[in-house]
């Protein structure tokens, strides 16, 4: 799931689901420009687990993916149903903490 969801085609276009063909290739070959010029801008893009690098192969193969009707019906359904977007990757989990009174509350002796 994961893959889908960081290399989603819609995600590295930075577009939404509902765009249309002449808006992806559009964007990607404005991405590719900015890419070869080196812009800071287009280096990154945003998905529901964080931040990730742009390259210029998968601008190229997220508009492959998106001219395929049933890969583009696939990356439209994970898109739509994906968690918002992070601007930072997730914080590490805490650690638990002792239940003492649920220990207690449940009948446990020390």
């Amino acid at each position: 799931m994961t893959v889908r969801v960081v290399d989603n085609p819609f995600f590295v276009l930075g577009l939404a689901p509902d765009a249309s063909r002449i808006e992806l290739e559009r964007e990607a070959q404005k991405l590719l420009g900015m890419l070869e010029l080196g812009f800071a801008d287009a280096a990154t893009y945003a998905t529901p687990l964080g931040p990730r690098p742009r390259t210029p192969e998968l601008v190229r193969a997220a508009v492959a993916a998106l001219r395929d009707p049933y890969q583009r019906l696939v990356a439209e359904l994970w898109a739509r149903h994906a968690p918002p977007h992070r601007s930072e990757p997730p914080p590490p989990p805490a650690a638990p903490k002792p239940s003492v009174g649920l220990r207690r509350a449940l009948g446990w002796r020390p």
